[in-house]
């Protein structure tokens, strides 16, 4: 999880995520908590959601990582009728499968036909939260530099949530159920950041711990177990 906005050099990022990633999967203290160990039986796979390659960001820190453990990705991109873009920006460079949002959703409702329908209630609620603290932070905002609506400095209106961002959000959320079902419970989510925005797509993750569809042992944090 990351932004295409970031800016950090990908390598040094993806030191630091393998690093996690070893101490995880490899390490010989048995943390029950952290579930430390994991006796790796199946190939590894890196999963990436079809960002464009750039020099920089989410794109670029998601290659560097397949490379430094040498895997191959699995690239998941949004159907034509969704976005007609987002698969052919998507970047490829060592992918050795793709699949399909759709086929994700088949997935996750062959597993359990209510299971869809309950994630997508819980990304729109979690969207008018959002909204509800956008707009409470520019009301704060406004009511800071005295009322003055009209000045120069804050001539923009409140701005929701782009419409974008659930479709983003199901993509996200959908890709990791449906990928810990197909591994048979194997995943590793690893965030590439130290503090994640509230008003972030990568925020949403939220919504899949509290439905239970991925555990919080799954979860590597950016700071988890790093040697400085």
């Amino acid at each position: 999880h990351g932004s295409s906005r970031d800016k950090r050099n990908a390598s040094l990022v993806s030191q630091r995520i393998v690093q996690s990633l070893h101490q995880r999967w490899y390490s010989s203290n048995s943390d029950s908590e952290t579930k430390s160990h994991r006796d790796i039986k199946r190939p590894i796979l890196l999963i990436s959601q079809g960002d464009p390659l750039e020099p920089t960001g989410i794109s670029a820190i998601t290659n560097q990582v397949a490379r430094d453990l040498g895997i191959y990705r699995c690239l998941v991109t949004l159907d034509e009728d969704i976005d007609p873009e987002h698969s052919i920006k998507a970047d490829r460079d060592n992918v050795q499968y793709e699949v399909k949002y759709s086929r994700l959703i088949e997935l996750l409702s062959e597993e359990d036909e209510g299971l869809v329908p309950r994630l997508e209630n819980a990304i729109d609620l979690e969207l008018e939260k959002m909204n509800e603290r956008k707009q409470q932070q520019y009301e704060e905002s406004m009511q800071n530099n005295n009322g003055i609506k009209n000045n120069e400095k804050h001539k923009t209106q409140f701005r929701p949530i782009a419409d974008w961002y659930k479709d983003y959000a199901m993509l996200q959320e959908v890709t990791k159920s449906a990928m810990k079902i197909a591994s048979g419970g194997e995943l590793t989510l690893v965030h590439t950041v130290d503090e994640i925005s509230d008003f972030s797509v990568t925020s949403f993750y939220r919504v899949g711990l509290e439905l239970g569809l991925v555990d919080r042992g799954d979860i590597i944090s950016y700071e988890a177990k790093r040697n400085n």
